[in-house]
């Protein structure tokens, strides 16, 4: 099992949004980004745990756990031609995007960006280091686990 950070901006996709979807599952669409796409398309498997973290808002964050439910599959905004996650170079039969599902495990009380950094336990945490923009990236199982006992 592995664990994961995935960033959401609550306009788009907020963790309240994802506890009133149909089976509180969302798939994660719109990744463009390489490296995030590989963890998703080569690393991720049913069952790894989630945090949910709200980006680009007044007070980022972890607002919840989640769990990915199902395996990578193409992302289906590619081939809209129009849609700002449309890309032309992608086709059925050679998808460059993929997307896995999330589904919601728990809404937590709002693990703050800055009380993040405020913690020395979690200095090595990816989201934490300098020029790291990625909106996936791997926990650790400690820092995993140091979380999951801080939002108790």
């Amino acid at each position: 099992m592995r664990y994961w950070l995935m960033k959401s901006e609550p306009a788009d996709v907020s963790i309240d949004d994802l506890a009133g979807f149909p089976n509180q599952t969302v798939d994660w669409y719109g990744v463009r980004n390489y490296q995030a796409r590989n963890f998703m398309r080569d690393q991720m498997q049913v069952g790894d745990g989630v945090l949910f973290y709200h980006s680009n808002c007044a007070e980022p964050g972890i607002a919840g756990i989640a769990e990915v439910c199902t395996l990578a599959y193409p992302d289906r905004l590619q081939f809209i031609e129009g849609h700002k996650y449309y890309d032309p170079k992608a086709t059925p039969e050679n998808p460059r995007w993929f997307n896995v599902d999330v589904k919601l495990v728990r809404k937590t009380r709002l693990l703050s960006l800055k009380e993040m950094r405020e913690t020395p336990e979690l200095a090595n945490l990816r989201i934490l280091q300098r020029g790291n923009r990625l909106s996936i990236t791997p926990v650790d199982p400690r820092d995993w686990e140091f979380i999951l006992n801080k939002l108790k």
